[in-house]
């Protein structure tokens, strides 16, 4: 089949024959070549070297691979000499501690940041090959879920673009979090196998490993100079093995390190169990060691995922501080210098247990005194919190921790011991506060605070948006501001516009480079400079036959994915993110039902038509959030097929969200729906990307939400609903959401079909529980945005209906985006909190 799809995409043999590469330029090699004919030529060396095909029977994957290396070795060639400017001229390096990267494709983000997408499109075309057929076979990495991967994604992006020395750290999950499929309107898990086909874009350190204990006990005793040591006597010792991915900036040289670890067992094989006929105790070890990389996030419901999760994340976390001491002390550096040479960044308190493994590693590893070692440690460490709701703050049930950590539990106990010494002098008297700042909370069962473990340990904590920050410091950190203020900034997220415009959306990039020229990719604050053509009719013209164009391109998609046929004409209102309450996706379906049932009144109405399209995923043991997909499903079957609705409006629900599909989505869409309750989601960078590529914002003043209002103007964005302040205060008074049920018809009538089963084939069972909890408790005050909500959507639709305003808009949006940039935020780490500073890495010839 391969074989066949390659002939029928125009590549032949003779076309192939006829294309050879010309002999090249002395100046000039085949590996590290940028010309075209230097490119087919590693292109051809690679199907036969590398991949040891021929053209007639090479496959698909065979050309994909075969131009991936080609990209990897120009790549390399970078690195290394990254590397080595960073190595002999002793810079302070920038490691990123992240549990999750969701890093998208590598081709295509490569050759936009190489500079030689045109070039390598010619090349293949020369040798009869899409390029673009090419690009659709890479396989995303499976290495993330959700927002906080593709945070640390863009930041690596922009931390080579600044020529920023840094490494980021994480995990070499063998399967990412998995792959959606819808079936029957449900959610269906299936496995992320990323890694099926290879991946041309790593390369395996195996000499680069190191042991990590696990389980077990402590041994004290007293060494002969009168000292006492602890000796760690693991359970189970796994080895983690460095996997190093180059991550390179935007037409620049300096070219990073993604270094992932993959477990494994120290001896993967016992031939004595083997031989004595017991064949599985044999690779036993093997498969208990690799299971702790083998999936992002399992499920923790039960104590054995709660185990292995914790075992992720000390495993990562302590390969990673063995990695980065290794490479301090081959330096010749002394080990209580490590802080002037290293600034580790916790993105979120998943990596949060590096502060006690550091005090492990510099106390009992390298005999550093206690107040020696917590200087090291407070000196190194900063700490990104990205969550304001107080269940998703980290915590370990004590005696679990123990039982995989003992030695870090004894460590814990002695940093919070330390610590409330120095509290109780500063708030003599306040219990409560000391309670609220110490490590190990009290309860029936005693528990590890892992967000306090991480500003206990922290020189700097910060916000991911002006409004979280200033929430972190009211609410869930406010303690902790109030004892040491001086750690507290703000550092507003953003997102690299290499992915998320000029990769996502070239036929935009070329308009706006036609007018401002290129500069502005680096530099996104020269997008400012569109707002002198907003009122130009031919511009907004063009800019508008863009984003038809881009819609057209999704409508395919949509088809081809769903069977659905929508009209590109119509206003495409998207919400795509991570399903989950807070987000309120069922606030969004409510409006759907609403004006489905104003159709249905009344067939003839004057509607504005719409496609409502929803993408995301839910967590597995997340219930509500998977009976959530499913009523979106229920309600577009209904929608869609009814011939009163005449294709005013359709619902879309687009499979297994990720960064290929976010790609497509992003834009075509033209209402951006951020309606979060006010005060829940941290910062949102989809409302970034969705307004960057001229989408229209309505939400609520949440997250990052403020900020975008505040530069694309008031006039420019479709603000609704309730205050984080409001919010606080309607929960504190005793929020009812039964009355705004029977308040408002439109809301009672849509809660009444679904509680009926009108959207579920009469079984009114099916959603009883999101009706009940609606009605009955409603967390996130989805019935009291409703009416706020569905007039404010009222507005968008009149405000579509006038083209040239809406071009404007559009226009405006991505204008003034230039904030929004991961660029800027990665300039504010560096000058606020890591005091670094760029090094241009010089190619010699020679390389």
């Amino acid at each position: 089949m391969e074989n066949k799809n390659i002939k029928d995409t125009t590549v032949q043999k003779e076309k192939l024959e006829d294309s050879t590469p010309k002999q090249l330029s002395q100046s000039e090699d085949a590996r590290t070549g940028l010309s075209v004919e230097a490119l087919k030529k590693a292109i051809f060396n690679n199907l036969f070297y590398v991949q040891g095909k021929y053209p007639e029977i090479a496959t698909r994957n065979d050309y994909y691979m075969s131009l991936a290396y080609a990209v990897r070795d120009r790549l390399l060639q970078r690195w290394v000499a990254s590397v080595k400017q960073y190595l002999d001229g002793r810079h302070r390096i920038v490691s990123y501690l992240s549990a999750e990267y969701l890093l998208g494709p590598h081709l295509a983000n490569n050759l936009i940041n190489l500079g030689i997408y045109k070039e390598v499109e010619q090349a293949t075309q020369e040798l009869g090959i899409n390029l673009q057929w090419l690009l659709d076979k890479e396989v995303e990495p499976g290495l993330g879920n959700g927002g906080l991967g593709r945070l640390a994604a863009c930041y690596m992006d922009s931390l080579a673009t600044l020529e920023v020395p840094a490494i980021g750290y994480g995990i070499r999950y063998q399967f990412g979090i998995f792959e959606q499929e819808i079936r029957n309107g449900w959610q269906v898990e299936d496995t992320d196998n990323w890694l099926r086909r290879g991946n041309p874009w790593e390369i395996a350190r195996r000499e680069l490993n190191y042991e990590v204990k696990l389980g077990g006990y402590v041994q004290h005793y007293i060494d002969r100079d009168g000292k006492f040591r602890s000796n760690w006597i693991p359970e189970l010792t796994v080895k983690g093995v460095a996997y190093d991915t180059p991550i390179l900036g935007y037409k620049v040289n300096t070219t990073n390190t993604l270094r992932l670890w993959k477990s494994e067992a120290p001896k993967s094989f016992d031939f004595q169990s083997f031989n004595s006929g017991n064949y599985n105790n044999a690779v036993n070890q093997k498969i208990v060691c690799e299971n702790i990389s083998k999936v992002l996030y399992p499920n923790d419901e039960t104590v054995s995922g709660k185990i292995l999760r914790l075992q992720q994340q000390y495993f990562f976390v302590s390969c990673s501080l063995q990695d980065m001491i290794g490479i301090h002390l081959r330096q010749g550096d002394k080990i209580e210098d490590f802080n002037v040479n290293f600034a580790i960044q916790l993105n979120d308190t998943h990596p949060a247990i590096a502060i006690a493994e550091m005090m492990r590693l510099l106390v009992d590893e390298y005999d550093l005194e206690w107040v020696d070692a917590w200087r090291v440690t407070t000196r190194t460490f900063a700490y990104t919190n990205h969550t304001l709701l107080p269940e998703a703050l980290e915590t370990w049930d004590l005696e679990l921790f123990g039982s995989v950590l003992p030695r870090h539990l004894e460590l814990i106990y002695e940093i919070n011991r330390r610590f409330l010494d120095e509290v109780t002098i500063k708030v003599f008297g306040n219990n409560n506060k000391i309670n609220s700042l110490s490590i190990i909370g009290e309860g029936p069962r005693k528990f590890i605070k892992m967000a306090n473990l991480a500003c206990a340990g922290s020189f700097a904590i910060n916000g991911v948006a002006a409004l979280h920050t200033d929430l972190l410091k009211s609410t869930v950190l406010k303690d902790w501001y109030a004892l040491c203020p001086e750690k507290f900034s703000n550092k507003t997220n953003g997102v690299t516009p290499r992915r998320w415009l000029v990769l996502s959306n070239p036929k935009l990039t070329s308009l706006i480079s036609s007018k401002i020229g290129e500069s502005w990719i680096k530099h996104l604050e020269e997008l400012k400079q569109l707002e002198a053509f907003a009122d130009d009719p031919e511009f907004q013209l063009a800019w508008m036959g863009v984003k038809y164009e881009m819609k057209k391109i999704l409508c395919n998609r949509i088809l081809n994915k769903t069977g659905i046929k929508i009209n590109p004409d119509s206003l495409f209102d998207v919400h795509v993110k991570r399903i989950h309450e807070y987000k309120r996706q069922h606030l969004n379906i409510l409006h759907v039902i609403a004006l489905y049932n104003r159709i249905k009144k009344n067939p003839d109405i004057e509607i504005v038509p719409r496609t409502f399209i929803y993408a995301g995923k839910a967590a597995p043991g997340y219930k509500m959030a998977k009976l959530i997909i499913k009523l979106i499903n229920s309600v577009g079957e209904i929608v869609n097929n009814d011939p009163d609705v005449r294709d005013r409006l359709k619902v879309v629900f687009y499979p297994n969200y990720n960064v290929s599909n976010a790609q497509v989505i992003y834009p075509a869409a033209d209402l951006s729906i951020q309606i979060s309750t006010a005060g829940k989601e941290a910062s949102g960078t989809g409302n970034m990307k969705l307004s960057m590529n001229g989408a229209l914002t309505i939400g609520t003043l949440d997250g990052a939400n403020v900020e975008i209002r505040e530069v694309v103007g008031e006039e420019n964005f479709f603000l609704f609903g309730l205050t984080a302040e409001e919010v606080a205060k309607k929960k504190k008074e005793g929020y009812n959401p039964y009355g705004y049920y029977l308040e408002n018809e439109e809301l009672k009538m849509a809660i009444d079909q679904i509680a009926s089963g009108y959207f579920s084939h009469l079984d009114d069972t099916i959603f009883k529980d999101l009706v009940d909890n609606l009605l009955y408790h409603d967390p996130f005050m989805v019935l009291a945005d409703f009416t706020s909500y569905v007039t404010c959507q009222e507005k968008a639709a009149l405000a579509f209906q006038d083209k040239k305003s809406w071009a404007k808009m559009s226009i405006l949006n991505t204008a003034r985006m230039g904030k929004f940039s991961s660029d800027r935020s990665i300039r504010e780490y560096c000058d606020d909190i890591w005091k670094v500073k760029s090094v241009s890495v010089h190619l010699d010839v020679k390389d």
